[in-house]
């Protein structure tokens, strides 16, 4: 059986950005496309206008409604050929989309970094699913106003290169796979950076012995290779560079990413006494990348 790509959408412009990535993805790995929409009868608390589907939950419901339909036929013409099914959910957001997700290959979520809010899958519901999901999930951010400087449209797979940020620490096979199938789907290359900062031991050590740094570096660059050789050897067509660096790897991460196609990072399955969240690199890039983050889960 073949799991679907799974797209949330609510009307809003990222959500239609992320339909359309998630169409394109459908479509180059040959797997069904599935778009749902959650909704609760109420208002949104991120909407800034009052609604009538307050007073009318009919209302609430043909709005949704309507707003599925038109995604399904927007991608029906922007993708001849794509049959997208549509789902209209009563439910919270958050756990519709988990429970999608638990069925999906991908989830795919719009979003405008984690401090937008157009719509309800653009700020915080985006974050909790992100945090939560079982599965992998893409944000995808919309193309930019014209007349804008800001960076090309993210909203449909592009011709740059995968973007994998990898934590030698915990070099799980789940991300390292999901970057290296992304990339032999695309035709494109795979860039590979692994960013460290300085340990205490080396910190002191620089001080007494000018070598430490480059000592470290070398030790961290033939990890990152001996991390990367099975994978090379598994997916000789695709043309890998790799990089171990010592900057913040969120910023490190979020340059890299310019005009790629796609920047995958990996979740650590984990909780905390506050639940589930997002590390702070990981929260980072989100709010900064231009192009689409995929956050792969693994244990």
């Amino acid at each position: 059986m073949l799991h679907p790509v799974v797209v949330g959408v609510d009307g809003s412009p990222e959500s239609l950005a992320a339909a359309e990535w998630a169409a394109a993805e459908a479509a180059s790995s040959g797997l069904p496309l599935r778009l749902v929409h959650a909704w609760e009868g109420v208002p949104y608390p991120s909407s800034p206008y009052p609604s009538s589907s307050a007073a009318d939950p009919a209302a609430g419901q043909d709005g949704a409604g309507r707003s599925l339909r038109e995604a399904e036929e927007h991608l029906t013409t922007r993708f001849p050929g794509t049959r997208p099914t549509g789902e209209l959910i009563q439910g919270p957001p958050v756990p519709t989309l988990l429970k999608a997700a638990e069925e999906a290959e991908t989830l795919v979520l719009g979003s405008r970094g984690l401090s937008g809010a157009a719509g309800y899958l653009a700020g915080s519901v985006a974050s909790d699913v992100v945090a939560h999901a079982a599965r992998p999930v893409v944000l995808v951010r919309p193309a930019p106003h014209p007349g804008t400087t800001a960076d090309p449209p993210s909203g449909t797979t592009s011709p740059g290169r995968v973007v994998l940020g990898i934590d030698l620490a915990h070099p799980c096979d789940e991300v390292i796979r999901f970057a290296f199938e992304a990339a032999r789907r695309r035709g494109t290359p795979l860039y590979v950076l692994h960013a460290y900062g300085l340990p205490l031991a080396y910190s002191i050590a620089a001080v007494q012995i000018p070598l430490s740094q480059d000592l470290l570096a070398t030790e961290r660059g033939d990890d990152l290779a001996a991390v990367l050789r099975p994978w090379r050897e598994k997916y000789p067509d695709v043309p890998v560079t790799a990089d171990a660096v010592m900057d913040r790897a969120a910023d490190r991460l979020v340059k890299a990413a310019s005009g790629a196609a796609l920047l995958v990072l990996g979740r650590q399955e984990r909780t905390s006494r506050l639940g589930a969240r997002l590390g702070h690199v990981a929260h980072s890039v989100i709010a900064h990348a231009a192009c689409p983050v995929a956050v792969v889960p693994h244990g």
